[in-house]
């Protein structure tokens, strides 16, 4: 049991296993290939592991920044969310508002009513779709008042093309 929950703590790669990361299975066939135990059931593993809270298949995504300047950057934006700018302290009626634009985003219905699941049957979802253009959508966040200002800007009927997507 040890042997397979340090298995576990390991990256795959580092055991010449071509994964990102360790599902139960994967671990239950790596334990029998290295000779750890004879034979094991993937459900099994995940019983010992969850015992320990150890969850190998789940990963944080993080990125290392890489700018050297990015601390003094950083403490810009920081600062602002700590409503100072410049050493000085934000005034009441100064506000830091925090910006977001999506554009071109494509507006898509379905050809179709999705059907609910039932006994024994799926949800179904229709591939088809028809297109209804382009949106462009634009959101502002301010910062200290916890409020969102938000539009979306829809192309008029006439340029909406009927398409269906490809599987």
């Amino acid at each position: 049991m040890v042997a397979i929950k340090a298995l576990a703590c390991e990256l795959p790669a580092k055991t010449g296993t071509p994964l990102a990361r360790w599902q139960s299975p994967d671990l239950a066939r790596a334990a029998v290939e290295s000779g750890i135990v004879a034979s094991i059931s993937g459900t099994t593993i995940w019983r010992w592991l969850s015992a320990d809270a150890i969850k190998p298949w789940q990963h944080r995504s993080w990125i290392f920044p890489r700018d050297p300047d990015f601390g003094a950057k950083a403490a810009r934006v920081l600062d602002l969310y700590a409503r100072r700018f410049d050493d000085t302290p934000l005034r009441p009626d100064e506000f830091v508002i925090s910006a977001d634009e999506k554009t071109s985003i494509q507006a898509r219905v379905r050809k179709h009513a999705t059907t609910p699941p039932a006994p024994r049957r799926a949800m179904r979802v229709e591939h088809e779709y028809a297109r209804g253009g382009a949106l462009a959508y634009l959101a502002a966040w301010d910062v200290h008042r916890a409020k969102v200002s938000a539009a979306a800007n829809t192309p008029p009927a006439s340029s909406r093309s009927t398409g269906s997507s490809s599987r």
